[in-house]
């Protein structure tokens, strides 16, 4: 870690934890945090469902919800981002206190209910948005908590958004809507998908780019749940999927005060559930389907190790609380070094060369 960031997180800590992003999304608006990056290494940039990136390494939704600091998040050497969730409306979220930090776990747990500011004001900044972009600018809608169609309110993300963004992320596993992980179903997830595929083709037929779409699925699944994801991505010809959001499990933690409090739990604990979940996805849906590995990356090691057991391309965000904004450039170099060490013509030729070992572990109960 950055010994500057070193300072800068124990004053950060010291911080309610909304309160402490609020002052890391100022510091990226007033250009106080620098780029990080080291030169581009052709060697690392990746073609997945269509896009290029320049590097494999993207910032998960969360961060920047309300597409506040897009540009400046790329700037900071990031392959590509995500903002949101988005909702058609603006949502308050679950009260406050929702974001509890575990230090000694390197983890996060938060209930934040799908904060953010709405379609409208989310809309109007992507629209300003000028120049060509450093990477990919993903957008994850979301449904309304109160909403009478949720699948309809994913759809109308999709109209909304489809001439700002670069792909989107359908976000059906969030915990912190009540019913939301239900979408995952089979039954459900075949309508959800069939009304985002025809929004999209709405689009394209007005003449349109095609738009990947990519649905984030939760870590806490059994064998015969991915099955079924992974039969609905195929009967669809899903464009990927994103492995994974924050966990209900608790195994694993030390003490913490925060220990009981209710949400998803981010970071280092999610690393194992998530990667064995990644790669039994990839198992059964195949080479050609992009997938995105998430979950407890803080290093260029777990970031590999994501690439290994089946991903495409890699997010972090818990990593990026605990490990500073330099994190990427620490990243990229890692991987950099791992490429030339084994010889590789790219950091894709590395997918799966770990994807038996990974694959053939049990989801952790």
């Amino acid at each position: 870690m950055n010994p500057l960031y070193a300072l800068a997180r124990n004053a950060l800590f010291a911080l309610d934890p909304e309160t402490a992003h609020r002052l890391s999304i100022k510091a990226l608006k007033s250009g106080v945090l620098p780029g990080y990056a080291t030169e581009p290494n052709p060697r690392l940039a990746v073609k997945a469902a269509g896009l290029h990136f320049k590097n494999p390494i993207g910032i998960g939704a969360g961060f920047d919800k309300n597409a506040e600091v897009p540009m400046e998040v790329l700037r900071l050497g990031f392959g590509f981002t995500e903002i949101g969730s988005v909702t058609p409306r603006p949502q308050q979220g679950n009260p406050r206190p929702r974001i509890f930090r575990l230090p000694a776990d390197r983890a996060v747990i938060n209930r934040l209910g799908f904060n953010n500011e709405g379609h409208a004001t989310v809309l109007r900044r992507l629209r300003a948005i000028t120049g060509q972009r450093p990477g990919p600018i993903g957008v994850n809608v979301g449904a309304n908590k109160d909403s009478d169609d949720r699948i309809g309110d994913y759809a109308t993300g999709i109209s909304v958004f489809y001439d700002v963004a670069d792909y989107f992320t359908v976000n059906v596993s969030s915990p912190n809507t009540p019913g939301l992980r239900d979408l995952q179903a089979r039954e459900t997830l075949t309508r959800l998908v069939n009304a985002v595929h025809e929004a999209r083709t709405a689009c394209q037929a007005a003449g349109k780019a095609g738009k990947p779409v990519f649905i984030k699925i939760a870590p806490d699944l059994t064998e015969e749940d991915l099955e079924n994801i992974a039969d609905v991505a195929g009967e669809h010809s899903a464009d990927g999927l994103i492995v994974s959001n924050t966990t209900l499990s608790r195994e694993g933690l030390g003490a913490d005060r925060h220990l009981g409090e209710a949400g998803g739990l981010s970071g280092r604990p999610l690393f194992e559930r998530s990667t064995i979940v990644l790669s039994k996805l990839r198992r059964l849906v195949g080479p050609d389907i992009t997938l995105i590995g998430l979950g407890g990356v803080d290093s260029a090691e777990t970031a590999l190790e994501k690439i290994r057991a089946g991903a495409d391309l890699v997010q972090l965000y818990t990593g990026f609380v605990y490990e500073g904004p330099g994190i990427v450039a620490k990243i990229l170099s890692g991987l950099s070094r791992t490429i030339r060490r084994e010889g590789a013509a790219s950091i894709s030729d590395l997918r799966d060369s770990r994807l038996e070992e990974w694959s053939e572990r049990p989801i952790p109960r």
